[in-house]
């Protein structure tokens, strides 16, 4: 079985106590945005340092992985730990660790429950998707979204899956202005009413669209109106299967979807 960041389950086979936590160390990330890096040293801020260091029992000389949310992966050597302070010495650096090779765009209409967005949120972060996009469309009943409590749930998702970038998290926009937007290599627009395209099928039609943007509507859909307008703007209507999703489930499958297309393109 494998672990995050390429660790196979079986390097825990034999070890000590001690090799289990050296290794686990690996395993767990923790962030720091790219100013907490000065040359070769690199410190995390106090939030982190206290998750860290009263939580997971950090101490001088543990070895960790940290990543700054915008494609640097760090292994760091901690030197200097108190209960509000961690920092060490960079032994290795990488860029990108855990992204994707395709660039995609979950256009999302804003959910009447946010526990069901936040759901989203983080499953989202997993599967690789880019940015989300939340849309206020004509069934939309909630317009805010909070985007501080947003962005913790995001950093979370990417400590824990082995990712470097975190996905932008775009303010909330109308579903019109989001159609004027730069146009992806390809627009999908999920809707019930579709008939037998999938999503699979319009992923596969066009394998070489790096840039891919998925529209998912809200609780009632999007209406026929805005699926006609999707149309105009370039995007295809196409299906999540035949029985009908929660919004944010519809979210959740169409990402897994891009994932495993492109996963198996690239094979």
């Amino acid at each position: 079985m494998r672990l995050a960041f390429g660790l196979d389950a079986r390097v825990f086979s034999g070890l000590t106590l001690a090799e289990t936590n050296a290794v686990t160390n690996l395993i767990t990330a923790h962030y720091a945005p790219p100013s907490f890096v000065e040359g070769d040293r690199l410190r995390l801020p106090e939030e982190e340092a206290r998750h860290a260091v009263r939580v997971l029992r950090r101490r001088a000389g543990d070895e960790v992985v940290v990543v700054d949310g915008e494609g640097g992966w760090y292994r760091v050597r901690l030197d200097r730990v108190n209960k509000k302070h961690a920092s060490g010495v960079i032994l290795e650096r990488r860029i990108n660790v855990g992204e994707p090779d395709y660039d995609l765009t979950v256009g999302i209409a804003v959910l009447k429950n946010p526990n069901r967005f936040e759901t989203f949120l983080e499953k989202a972060v997993e599967l690789g998707v880019t940015t989300v996009a939340p849309l206020l469309t004509a069934r939309t009943e909630k317009t805010v979204v909070r985007a501080s409590r947003a962005q913790r749930i995001m950093v979370a998702a990417m400590k824990q899956c082995g990712r470097s970038r975190l996905p932008r998290f775009a303010p909330p926009e109308t579903f019109a202005n989001h159609l004027d937007s730069d146009p992806p290599d390809l627009g999908v627009i999920c809707h019930e009413k579709t008939g037998p395209v999938s999503l699979l099928s319009a992923l596969r039609a066009c394998p070489s669209a790096r840039r891919v943007r998925v529209l998912v509507g809200p609780e009632g859909g999007f209406t026929d109106d805005e699926v006609e307008a999707a149309g105009r703007a370039g995007y295809r209507a196409v299906s999540l299967g035949p029985r009908r999703l929660r919004a944010e489930t519809a979210g959740v499958a169409a990402a897994a979807a891009v994932l495993l297309a492109r996963s198996d393109e690239a094979r």
